[in-house]
């Protein structure tokens, strides 16, 4: 589908994306760039990488796609970068999990020059890095692409397409309707367990070793980089506070059906959240 792929500051979700794209052909040649000088060593040599380049501009020189995943904070400026050595053919798109401020910015950084739009896989975990990367990290994944209003028609459809070859479920909506749906499907989730965590540690220590499935399960994704989650909460902070405000709301109706000994209301929130949670598309 492509005959030169860039991967920008390949972690988890970069180096799985270079890991898919040879794995099924949607990539001819792929070029790769580290921030790291000891991380563009470890890469060299990698089945899944032709080129490991030593700057951003060198890298992107000559590509037909290229795919920044850096944190939301630095995707910004990775564009500015790499904006003056861009082919005119080319597109680019990011893997950040907020769209709005970087789908303007990008799109206004190379408006005559190159092509963006956005994408975001809902996809990952909580470890990081390239080593933990898989080939198969997106199938059956939901992969937002995020083009402006007016972005170029065939550009988004590569895009969609490129995703799909990597064999992930391609879902197509502007940019401030992913941060919205993302605020409550993933940042919420994210802020939810990190507290609960941070409140459990006020209590015993000892209590942690009792705990069973339940709470590993809930709280699994409290052990992701804290650093990481700060600037996306920082980037994605207006819709974060009405998705809070709307669960805040709720858990007071619970607590008050509680306080009441409201037992059907007790009850019937707690079959409203079950059939929430068995209508969730499987994952392969």
């Amino acid at each position: 589908m492509f005959d030169r792929l860039t991967i920008l500051a390949p972690g988890l979700l970069g180096a799985s994306v270079a890991q898919a794209a040879r794995s099924f052909g949607a990539a001819k040649h792929i070029t790769v760039w580290s921030r790291r000088p000891e991380t563009r060593l470890e890469i060299k040599g990698q089945p899944w990488c032709d080129r490991v380049a030593d700057t951003p501009e060198d890298a992107a020189r000559d590509a037909d796609l290229v795919v920044l995943c850096a944190p939301v904070d630095q995707i910004g400026p990775l564009v500015t970068q790499i904006a003056t050595v861009l082919s005119p053919h080319a597109i680019v798109t990011d893997v950040g999990s907020v769209k709005g401020e970087i789908c303007r910015h990008a799109t206004a950084a190379l408006a005559g020059r190159a092509h963006f739009i956005g994408s975001h896989p809902m996809a990952g975990s909580e470890k990081t890095g390239w080593e933990a990367a898989k080939a198969d990290l997106f199938k059956g994944r939901t992969v937002f692409v995020t083009p402006l209003p007016g972005a170029d028609a065939k550009a988004t459809e590569r895009v969609v397409a490129f995703w799909s070859a990597l064999d992930a479920t391609v879902a197509t909506v502007e940019p401030d309707t992913h941060d919205e749906i993302v605020a409550h499907i993933s940042h919420l989730p994210q802020v939810i367990a990190s507290t609960l965590c941070a409140s459990l540690a006020k209590r015993d220590v000892r209590w942690r070793n009792f705990s069973g499935g339940g709470l590993r399960d809930t709280t699994r994704i409290a052990g992701s980089d804290s650093k990481l989650w700060k600037t996306i909460l920082e980037q994605n902070r207006d819709e974060i506070l009405r998705a809070l405000r709307e669960y805040q709301n709720e858990l007071h109706h619970f607590e008050r059906s509680l306080a009441n000994r409201d037992w059907l209301e007790v009850q019937a929130v707690l079959e409203r959240g079950k059939a929430y949670r068995d209508q969730f598309r499987p994952i392969p």
